[in-house]
């Protein structure tokens, strides 16, 4: 079974019970956490590793994660590492963040620029991206620079990407002039 199903089963069912029992807020919030924590490299090799054994992982976690997270993400995790799935668990704890954003009709959009933008400007795009109706409601904007961009800014959400720098007119223009259209080719 692909790692994307596994991940996106298990996420679902987590998603399942905790709305089950009133939690969804609170493992939520675990789940950012844990996918954040599961960046760390040390984490990342240990839940990876098939050497160190399930009850050395579920001590690890407990000493991590027990006094800050939700019984039910413990007892998850738990049940993920007696199962032998603790290898998935940086996948799973990324799909129930898509999961929850998809419940919560959040999309993420990714602003890239060329120079730092202002809050009036960040305002007017997303009141743009909104009157556009290509997103939900409810917008999570990330912003990043890219000088090498040099002007414009590069969009992207849902797979979708909208690329309006300089750069990428540029290289537009450079792939027609290469092209000579006034030498007949044969």
């Amino acid at each position: 079974m692909s790692v994307t199903r596994i991940a996106t089963r298990y996420a679902k069912s987590l998603m399942e019970l905790a709305i089950e029992q009133n939690k969804l807020p609170q493992v939520s919030a675990d789940m950012v956490s844990l996918a954040t924590a599961s960046k760390n490299r040390d984490l990342y090799l240990m839940l990876k590793s098939p050497i160190i054994a399930a009850d050395k992982k579920q001590a690890v976690i407990d000493a991590i994660f027990k006094g800050s997270f939700n019984d039910l993400t413990i007892r998850y995790l738990h049940l993920l590492i007696n199962k032998g799935r603790e290898e998935y668990i940086p996948e799973i704890s990324a799909e129930f963040e898509q999961q929850h954003k998809t419940l919560q009709k959040i999309t993420s959009v990714s602003v890239t620029t060329a120079t730092e933008m202002s809050d009036s400007v960040l305002a007017d795009l997303k009141k743009k991206i909104l009157a556009s109706g290509v997103t939900s409601e409810n917008l999570e904007i990330s912003t990043k620079v890219d000088p090498e961009l040099i002007g414009g800014f590069l969009l992207e959400f849902e797979n979708k990407r909208y690329d309006a720098s300089i750069a990428h007119k540029l290289e537009e223009l450079k792939s027609t002039f290469s092209k000579n259209l006034y030498v007949k080719e044969y």
